[in-house]
Parts: C-alpha cells; structure tokens; sequence
C-alpha cells in the first residue's frame, strides 16, 4: 500500500465526507458527529462514541478498510491530501507547514514518518536519520501500514473532537504514540532493542506515553489523549480497544516473565484505570474511570 500512484479509485464510505468540491460542504462534514444508532444499546446509553469499539458496523468499516493492503485504492490518503488543500486555503498562515507535513509527499507513510520526525527530534537524534528509520520500516510491512489507516480511523469515528484525518495525522498525540510504539516494536522484533528503547525514550519524554516496545497491540485503536498512559513489556491489546488518559496495564511486582494484563477486541477502558498482573480483561467489557482491577474481567461486562 505504501506510496501508491496517484490515479486511485474510491472505494470506502470514509471517502464520502469529501464528494463534494464546496468548502461549507466540507466543514459541515467535519463537525458532524459520528452516528451511532449501530451501537448495542446497552453501551449506547452510556458511551455513545467511545462504544463504537465494539459496534458490528464499525467492525465491518475496519475491515472494508483493512482489505485495502492489496489493493490501489488509499481512501484515507486522498482524504488527507484533499482535507490540507482546503485548510491551506481558508488559512493561508498554514500553507507552508501544510504542504511540508503533507503536500509534498506521496504517500502516508511518507507524510506519517515526517510528522513523527519532527515531533521526537532532537540535537542528537536528527530529523532526518529519523524519517529514514520510520519510512523504512513502515514501507516493509504490510501489517503497519494497515494498521496507521485503522487508527486514524478509529479517531475519526470514537473521538467526538477530532476534526479531521488531517487534523489526527498533525496534532493528536495519541495517534503520533501509537504509530511510533508500532516502528518500535518492530525494531524490538527484528533485534534492534536498543534502538527500540530509544524511540521508547522520546515516546515519553515528547508525549507523556511510556509504552514498552515488546508491548503488542492490535489495530483500530483509540488512545485519546494519551497522557499518563503506560504499558507494559508483556501487555496485549486487542482490535478496536479505546483507552483513555492515565492508563496503567502493569504487572503486581510479585511475577516475572509474563506479568502484565491481555486485554480482548472492543474493551473500553476510562481514564486513570489501573490493571495489574498477568489477568485477561473479556472483549467488549468497559472499564470505568479510576478503577484498579487485580481479577479478569468477563467478556461484556
């Protein structure tokens, strides 16, 4: 999927918000919320957005877009490219950091690697030697490359204040975390842990996120706000899991080995939740804000 040639078909529903070439049109769809009828209606009382994690709708859109691996189509890249010309021309003021970030590359991934460069550089680790590693990796796996389209997806439809893929890919640094822990980890797989750990290192110095890279996480993932959060060595996410701020998936301090929590596809988990030990968290379940869980948690509870 990585840099693929220009003449693309549209073949997602994503694509839809921007069918038409007038601008109103375009800000309308962009402060539009995300419609979440599709919902169990149980989870629809009471997380309307966060919820869509576990929504059969959104699971069928997730893996709509996931197919795209092997095909030309890139829905999301259009999206993003058509999004920055308008900003650029309602904001001039913007137009040259537009065009830096996301005009003048020809891919994602491209736009992604300079992004997260210029975010994590510094007098030491240069921009550019950055770039290098990022586009490297993300150009030679097939799985990372879906992976940055599901969770900018997953921000489209479950965060209620992201305006835009465009304004997810720039400035979310939940999104920004995700995508490097995701290079890291397959540094960590290919051998280079110290490397790993040093892109770990800036991960949380930049963004007040500490996610160990051998941590394995899974696509569609919403990581709002992404302050606080920590995840440990031998933590799983599941698909389509959205985490709030201050989240802690930790071990007791008592084991070794494989000490830290799995948690299973759809899960919600609410701000300044604590998870300790080697425990499975069932799919679907929701987690409420501040709680310390020590036991596993069933499936849709």
């Amino acid at each position: 999927m990585a840099c693929l040639s220009k003449e693309r078909c549209w073949g997602v529903s994503i694509s839809k918000m921007l069918s038409e070439d007038d601008k109103q049109s375009f800000m309308d769809s962009t402060t539009t919320t995300t419609n979440s009828s599709s919902t169990p209606k149980r989870l629809d009382k009471v997380f309307p957005v966060y919820a869509l994690g576990i929504s059969k709708s959104n699971h069928s859109q997730l893996e709509q877009l996931s197919h795209l691996s092997n095909s030309p189509q890139d829905p999301i890249w259009d999206a993003i490219r058509q999004e920055a010309k308008l900003v650029a021309e309602s904001e001039p003021i913007l137009s040259s950091f537009l065009y830096a970030s996301i005009l003048s590359h020809d891919c994602l991934e491209q736009a992604l690697g300079f992004v997260l460069a210029n975010r994590l550089q510094n007098p030491t680790l240069l921009a550019t030697q950055l770039m290098d590693i990022f586009y490297d990796v993300m150009t030679h796996s097939k799985t990372i490359q879906r992976s940055i389209r599901l969770d900018v997806q997953a921000f489209m439809d479950r965060d209620p204040s992201c305006l835009s893929y465009c304004s997810a890919l720039l400035y979310l640094k939940g999104y920004h975390s995700l995508q490097v822990h995701r290079v890291a980890h397959a540094l960590w797989s290919q051998g280079r842990k110290v490397l790993a750990l040093a892109l770990q290192s800036r991960i949380s110095e930049v963004f007040g996120v500490d996610i160990h890279p051998a941590a394995m996480i899974g696509e569609g993932i919403l990581l709002d706000h992404g302050t606080g959060v920590v995840i440990g060595e031998t933590a799983v996410v599941g698909n389509r899991v959205s985490m709030m701020q201050a989240v802690t998936l930790g071990g007791t301090g008592k084991e070794v080995g494989d000490r830290h929590p799995k948690v299973g596809e759809g899960v919600l988990i609410g701000a300044s939740v604590t998870i300790l030990g080697n425990i499975k968290i069932g799919h679907g379940s929701m987690i409420a804000a501040g709680s310390l869980v020590l036991k596993d948690v069933p499936p849709h509870r």
